[in-house]
């Protein structure tokens, strides 16, 4: 009997023990969870978080930029072309180049250095002129529109370089500790080292959604670009013939043309 009351009370201090560590361990990993927060990491990551992080903002906001400004709506305006191709018809040059004038954008821009060309005084029009003075137009409102772009290309490019310098940075502390205090303080060698993975994983998760919108963006604005000239060249098609181009008719008109 008392064998048995012996052995119920080691078993019963012994679960008290392991109840009270597991409570330890469960306190200490909640601690450790806490800890583990973006300001602690940031902290962690050293010096180079904070260009890091100027990289990473930036990164958002020419992003919003670029989805704002990219749009082919408000690149090409093509509720404006059935309008403008009635004036070219009627050799309205004049009228067309005030109706761009009071409605800028990328289109009527490109659009109406055209136009400033065919009315320089000469009769006829010089289509080779008209056509150099449509492309300096469309490479100028380019480069404009392409420096966001291009930025987004620089900080994908320069992310990872500044977290791999991060990297080394965090390495050279934890050589320099383990030089200097040995392996007596693995909490300092473990800080030194953690600012060198933190570094190159920031840098690294900058860097991929920066190049993935960098393409995006730049294959998006070359398709606006090339629909943009095909616009241009169907007004002064218009211009310089007098017709409608064909793109524009519709199915009967179509039907009833001549020949095969």
């Amino acid at each position: 009997m008392k064998k048995g009351l012996f052995i119920m009370a080691l078993l019963l201090v012994a679960g008290t023990v392991l109840a009270q560590g597991a409570g330890i361990e469960a306190e200490a990993a909640a601690g450790l969870e806490q800890k583990t927060n973006l300001i602690s990491l940031i902290k962690t990551g050293g010096w180079a978080m904070w260009p890091l992080g100027a990289f990473s903002f930036t990164m958002t906001i020419l992003v919003i930029q670029n989805f704002i400004n990219l749009r082919s709506k408000k690149l090409l305006h093509t509720e404006q072309m059935p309008e403008l191709l009635e004036m070219m018809l009627g050799k309205k040059v004049k009228t067309a180049l005030i109706y761009c004038r009071k409605h800028p954008s990328m289109f009527a821009n490109t659009f109406g250095a055209g136009l400033e060309r065919c009315l320089d005084g000469k009769v006829e029009i010089d289509s080779n002129k008209v056509k150099e003075s449509v492309e300096e137009a469309s490479v100028e409102q380019m480069s404009q529109l392409m420096k966001p772009i291009d930025l987004l290309s620089i900080i994908g490019a320069s992310a990872p370089m500044l977290g791999l310098l991060g990297t080394v940075s965090g390495m050279i502390k934890a050589f320099n500790t383990m030089g200097t205090q040995g392996m007596g303080k693995p909490e300092l060698l473990a800080e030194n080292i953690g600012e060198a993975l933190i570094t190159t994983a920031t840098g690294l998760v900058i860097a991929i959604p920066a190049m993935f919108f960098f393409f995006y963006f730049k294959k998006g604005f070359q398709k606006t670009l090339a629909t943009l000239g095909r616009n241009i060249g169907f007004l002064f098609d218009a211009l310089e013939t007098g017709k409608k181009p064909v793109v524009f008719m519709d199915l009967e008109t179509l039907e009833h043309m001549e020949g095969e």
